[in-house]
């Protein structure tokens, strides 16, 4: 079946995109910086809720942000009221202009299903088409993608059918977790739905669900036909993942076998830098203590990593962190 996607040039012949999963609290504007640097295609913000928006809030506005070198770049919204939805997407459009706008159709987290919002709406599909007929009418000018679930739950999979609306509602491409709502990030994702899905629209699609490793990588590209991946929580520790499927995919899986110590570090002292940049002018603070939990990860694989977790916790500064990578490289050498 022959996908076209005019608007969405990254998807031309012969091309793969890998892409970053938005998630909350993680894939800021510092983290993807880093992630681009290692090979991501294609970024989209955390998901950020449309009233907030249009509140004129701050946060919400400093979450929108990205870089130029960050492109192709999307922008993530999400909410249950059309209108709202239609105003907030205009007025990301107006003032920041993202390659696309992508609607969420797949969080899990109760206090955004309390708003029937995320992967609540794939419990009322209509409600769910009604937001983005608004939101495409209201952005003629920007392609408009959306991410899902497979259903709320094993009983109620609705993905085939609900991308098969949103191809003739003009949504341009469709991310599938595979996963329900109900198993949250529990279980495995179930490939044989997001390859029927793939297999039903002429649009994009891009699976999401347990992609670890260049292997496993070409397998999903292989057997289900989808035209992308997207990747999420398996780039938190390991954001060179990307540059390793790639290798993978031209037939180099030797290239990127392993990351070294000094490797791991340099990320994690860039990922502290790129953090500082963007955010201490809003924080009014230089430390780096408040970011452990994005460092953390990425000791994964280090020897004596429990160590090095426990030597973190003690530094403040980015010149802390230099040091305890010195102290410790030093340490492998004797």
């Amino acid at each position: 079946m022959t996908r076209t996607a005019p608007r969405l040039p990254w998807f031309g012949p012969g091309r793969r995109p890998l892409y970053l999963a938005p998630m909350a609290k993680r894939t800021d504007v510092a983290f993807r910086q880093l992630c681009k640097e290692q090979g991501a295609d294609v970024m989209v913000t955390e998901f950020i809720q449309s009233e907030a928006l249009l509140r004129d809030n701050a946060k919400a506005w400093d979450m929108v942000d990205f870089t130029e070198t960050q492109r192709p770049m999307g922008v993530q919204i999400f909410g249950a009221t059309p209108a709202s939805m239609a105003r907030a997407a205009r007025e990301v459009c107006d003032r920041v202009f993202p390659d696309f706008l992508d609607l969420n159709f797949g969080c899990p987290a109760h206090k955004v299903i309390e708003q029937n919002a995320g992967s609540g709406l794939l419990r009322c599909t209509p409600l769910l088409f009604d937001v983005v007929k608004a939101v495409k009418d209201a952005i003629p000018g920007t392609p408009l993608t959306a991410k899902m679930r497979l259903g709320w739950d094993h009983a109620s999979i609705v993905a085939v059918d609900v991308a098969g609306r949103l191809e003739e509602l003009g949504v341009e491409a469709v991310t599938v977790h595979g996963r329900t709502r109900e198993q949250g990030y529990s279980g495995d994702a179930d490939w044989g739905w997001i390859a029927q899905v793939a297999a039903a629209v002429k649009i994009p699609v891009i699976g999401n669900g347990d992609v670890r490793d260049g292997g496993t990588a070409i397998r999903r590209f292989d057997e289900s036909g989808v035209s992308g991946l997207m990747i999420g929580r398996a780039a938190l520790g390991d954001p060179w993942i990307f540059a390793r499927i790639k290798a993978a995919m031209q037939g180099r899986p030797g290239d990127l076998a392993s990351v070294g110590p000094a490797e791991r570090w340099a990320c994690m002292i860039r990922l502290a830098e790129l953090t500082l940049e963007a955010h201490a002018a809003r924080l009014g603070r230089r430390d780096v203590r408040w970011m452990l939990d994005r460092l953390l990860p990425m000791t994964q694989g280090l020897p004596g990593s429990r160590k090095v977790r426990d030597r973190l916790r003690h530094c403040l500064t980015v010149d802390d962190l230099l040091r305890a990578r010195d102290e410790y490289l030093l340490g492998l050498t004797h």
